[in-house]
């Protein structure tokens, strides 16, 4: 048992865990692709309110990121499997706290960037969130690829993370893929 690890834990994530982990699936997905949408678009009112939406749903995945590390805080993952390796282990537990430093990170970097473009974010059209940095144009642009870069990185971590749990499925047969996916009732 490890040190992250209750006695009494099963082999599955709980309910909440489980729909944490797949709103900032399809929200980070999402966020994405609407970012090299509008990255191409030239100025517009439509482009303008693609990035609204965007920075609303970059500010939804930062919460819903502290709203996992709470609940992973409070409710410990299941053990990784027995017959993995010490170096797949540290593999594993770096890709998860790389995970969750990205999901902090962009959206906190998309912020900072707004800020020093002079764009505040204004959260659903109602909450103005303030500006963290007063504006300045080459800060807002070193930002800007400071994030794009991020997003780049976490694409390339989260497609590093679906295969690892596809070979589990696959190659290694564990339950490593399934103990994330919804529980049916019998």
């Amino acid at each position: 048992m490890t040190s992250l690890q209750h006695p009494d834990s099963s082999s599955h994530y709980t309910s909440t865990a489980i729909s944490l982990h797949w709103m900032m699936a399809i929200l980070l997905f999402s966020l994405f692709m609407a970012g090299v949408y509008m990255h191409e678009l030239p100025l517009s009112p439509w482009k303008l309110q693609i990035y609204s939406w965007h920075k609303w749903a970059g500010i939804t995945a930062f919460l819903l990121v502290l709203a996992r590390l709470s609940w992973r805080y409070t409710h410990r993952p299941p053990p990784l499997p027995r017959t993995l390796s010490k170096p797949a282990e540290l593999a594993a537990h770096a890709g998860h706290t790389l995970l969750y430093l990205l999901m902090i990170c962009i959206p906190l970097t998309g912020w900072l960037m707004s800020s020093a473009k002079g764009f505040q974010t204004v959260y659903f059209g109602v909450l103005p969130i303030p500006d963290l940095l007063a504006k300045n144009k080459e800060l807002g642009n070193l930002l800007r690829e400071v994030h794009e870069a991020l997003n780049f990185v976490l694409l390339a971590v989260v497609i590093g993370h679906a295969g690892a749990a596809l070979k589990h499925h696959l190659i290694d047969k564990d339950d490593v893929l399934t103990r994330m996916l919804p529980r049916h009732s019998s």
